[in-house]
């Protein structure tokens, strides 16, 4: 997360930078050093230089991995300012991979419970959202899409509960990824004091805050499936920690100056603009 956080607009990240933040999350330079290694061994970046003076370049498969999550990101920020509205209709994927294709069988459900699903029963999964593109993707990736069924309802039922608000709360757990928000929020409040505080902040010390708090919306928002806010108990942690979060990147902005910036921060920086530009006064998630 660190590494991917601090890739610049160019595709690159500086060694002397990652050194440094890291040591002031507490990380030491072995772990860097192994973490990079890694990292140009998977193929997700090169790297040219030694020691601090070196400069890693992000592959094409690296910066388009980002872009699926700030899509998630911005949808969620358009669902906390009304501006997402759910027609009913839940998505579901069914498949039927055979045993000798288990590594990509097992591969497309941790797929569909990223992308926000819930398992109805085996090989049968539903959605809130319309995760359609996302699912084809993976599957057709992973040699699978032959073996997948995906189809829309307005009608669901599970056992006795037909009620969505009701059907959320049997298929999602809705107070752990609560208390992920919770935390975030936690983590927010007190860097957001010193963003806005009138203490002068060095560069590396921004980017120690934003790395921060981009790996607290990440452990956050991974696991989230983002139901519309008709499905969630108001008010929604998800939507005041994420208020919170885009007035953090607020205050960054205000505070960079002429610094040139990771372009996962720009990103995420634009999104909570574009939700500010058009939100309705309340980000409690109501329409």
């Amino acid at each position: 997360m660190l590494v991917h956080a601090l890739i610049r607009e160019d595709g690159s990240v500086g060694a002397d930078e990652l050194y440094t933040v890291a040591n002031t999350l507490g990380m030491s330079d072995q772990q860097v050093r192994l973490c990079v290694k890694r990292l140009v061994a998977e193929g997700r970046f090169t790297h040219e230089g030694r020691g601090r003076k070196a400069v890693l370049h992000a592959t094409g498969d690296t910066t388009r991995a980002l872009a699926p999550n700030v899509d998630f990101l911005r949808h969620a920020f358009r669902q906390d300012a009304g501006l997402a509205p759910w027609g009913g209709v839940w998505h579901l994927a069914a498949f039927a991979v055979p045993e000798s294709a288990r590594t990509a069988r097992d591969a497309l459900r941790e797929t569909l419970v990223h992308l926000g699903g819930a398992p109805l029963q085996g090989g049968l999964y539903v959605c809130a959202n319309a995760w359609e593109p996302y699912v084809e993707e993976a599957a057709r990736r992973l040699g699978a899409l032959d073996a997948l069924t995906l189809l829309t309802t307005t009608d669901l039922r599970r056992g006795d509960a037909q009620e969505p608000a009701e059907l959320a709360r049997r298929l999602w757990s809705l107070p752990e990824i609560a208390d992920r928000y919770h935390r975030l929020s936690r983590v927010a409040r007190p860097r957001l004091a010193r963003l806005t505080g009138p203490a002068e902040l060095s560069p590396s010390a921004l980017l120690t805050i934003a790395v921060e708090l981009a790996a607290e919306l990440t452990r956050a928002m991974e696991p989230d499936p983002l139901l519309p806010p008709q499905l969630l108990p108001q008010p929604w942690a998800g939507a005041q920690a994420r208020e919170l979060i885009a007035r953090c990147w607020a205050a960054l902005h205000e505070r960079e100056g002429a610094e040139a910036r990771p372009v996962l921060f720009r990103l995420y920086a634009d999104i909570t603009r574009e939700a500010a530009d058009r939100a309705t006064p309340s980000v409690t998630g109501a329409p």
